[in-house]
């Protein structure tokens, strides 16, 4: 991580960061990174026993490590309310935001508040994050917010006649959808932030890749049969796909609505830089209805 200097998070008081998913894959190594850079950091995690071992596992590498564990399950509207709620309670702001944590082609399934799972808890439950933390990030003399998208936004599109998969389910579909939602929201974001002043707040998207953590786990057996042979050649570590999301949070010249992904043959693998964004990601229209629709959906309004 020499290669990144630590961004002016604060002057002398600790920085603060919140990284969703921290137990596991690039959470984990994004956790681990962060803490070595003098971050405290609270592990928002679905499954608390994992995250304590993965705690654990960071304070055997650094002993000096500040980490705090809270519940956070991004399938459930009222855990991120909570989550917020308890995070609240004991800190007055906020400096760094890493809306990691998310699932991968899963079969079809339901958040408890009827989202389509991938769209639930890869963007609408870290949208409600962002929107309930916007007062702590804002207290933060600069703070950023990093949203991880994924190469699958390239294909995809937002399909407001069908955003929960009701009709039809693809589970790739849906997952480049939730990935395009994430990168559409963190530019979105930081139109909205300049738009009202807010310069001291930046947004920042990135992308792994084509890193070998936990999500593959819900690929079809015979993608990974055909992957397998290959996957020295297109893809990498989860230590080396998180290095794009430390860049985006850690690099202070990196501007807001950058997007930082690997850069090797087809963003696959490689050293982190500027990314390719899709047009679509970059229509306003869209992202300002996908914004409209997701304060509906999560009963959140802010920066509109």
């Amino acid at each position: 991580m020499s290669e990144f200097q630590n961004s002016e998070i604060s002057n002398n008081e600790q920085p603060i960061a919140i990284v969703t998913g921290a137990n596991a894959g690039l959470g984990f190594e994004t956790t681990k990174a962060l803490a070595a850079k003098d971050f405290k950091v609270i592990m928002a995690c679905r499954d608390l026993e994992k995250a304590k071992e993965a705690r654990q596992q960071i304070l055997n590498w650094h002993g000096n490590a500040k980490l705090e564990i809270l519940e956070l399950d991004l399938a459930s509207l009222e855990s991120v309310r909570s989550f917020a709620s308890k995070f609240k309670t004991k800190n007055e702001k906020l400096d760094l935001l890493i809306n990691n944590a998310g699932v991968m082609m899963p079969p079809y399934q339901k958040t408890e508040d009827g989202f389509e799972l991938q769209l639930g808890v890869n963007y609408l439950g870290h949208f409600l994050l962002t929107g309930l933390l916007e007062e702590e990030l804002t207290t933060s003399k600069s703070s950023r917010i990093v949203t991880l998208s994924s190469i699958a936004h390239k294909n995809a599109e937002i399909d407001f006649n069908d955003l929960q998969s009701e009709n039809s389910y693809s589970k790739f579909k849906a997952y480049g959808q939730s990935k395009l939602a994430c990168l559409l929201f963190s530019l979105e974001l930081e139109r909205r932030l300049k738009a009202n002043s807010v310069r001291h707040v930046s947004s920042l998207a990135a992308h792994p890749g084509v890193s070998s953590t936990e999500l593959m786990r819900h690929l079809p057996g015979w993608l990974m049969l055909i992957a397998k042979p290959l996957q020295p050649f297109i893809s990498h570590s989860a230590e080396k796909g998180a290095q794009p999301t430390l860049k985006a949070a850690l690099d202070k010249d990196l501007a807001g609505g950058c997007y930082i992904g690997p850069d090797g043959f087809r963003e696959m693998k490689g050293k982190p830089a500027e990314a390719e964004i899709a047009r679509q990601a970059e229509n306003k229209e869209t992202a300002a209805k996908l914004w409209a629709v997701s304060e509906d959906l999560t009963g959140i309004k802010f920066l509109s």
